[in-house]
């Protein structure tokens, strides 16, 4: 075989290697007419750390292709902090899931609740914007087996719905 047609030896990464964490200060130009962050907003900012927590993991480019379970909890309102956080949960073939939080936080009390929790689906692709592998995820803790245990079944669930 070739060089050009083996397929690179990926090392695996822990959960920990690309979590990602980005902090936001909620503007009138963020919000409705409500003075609450507009959800698009919002979404825009998950998918964004999200997809940068896919890329450190990836070693590259990816992009996003699924969004589960997005949950609007609480609102942000003009002048809160918005503390966005993704992880990966689950590494496949060329695709991973991350779970992306984000938190609302007040200046004056330092008071935190959730906003939103969400799960994508990000591809990793090459040059040629094909998909490419990913390396494994090896998890450090009881908490990151669950988690890719559970991020499994709902990529099943996912494929099953695919396939109707």
């Amino acid at each position: 075989m070739s060089d050009e047609t083996q397929t690179p030896t990926l090392t695996a990464k822990s959960p920990s290697a690309s979590k990602t964490v980005q902090t936001q200060l909620v503007f009138p130009e963020h919000a409705n007419a409500l003075g609450n962050a507009f959800g698009g907003q919002v979404m825009s900012w998950a998918d964004m750390v999200g997809g940068i927590c896919a890329m450190r993991h990836t070693g590259g480019l990816a992009v996003t292709a699924s969004v589960d379970d997005l949950q609007f909890e609480h609102p942000l309102a003009i002048g809160d902090i918005a503390v966005v956080e993704a992880r990966v949960n689950a590494a496949f073939r060329t695709s991973l899931e991350v779970e992306v939080s984000v938190w609302g936080e007040s200046m004056h009390t330092h008071e935190r609740w959730l906003c939103v929790n969400a799960r994508m689906t990000f591809v990793a692709i090459d040059a040629q914007r094909k998909p490419r592998a990913v390396a494994p995820l090896v998890p450090e803790s009881d908490d990151d087996v669950r988690r890719m245990r559970e991020a499994s079944a709902r990529r099943q669930e996912r494929l099953a719905k695919r396939k109707k």
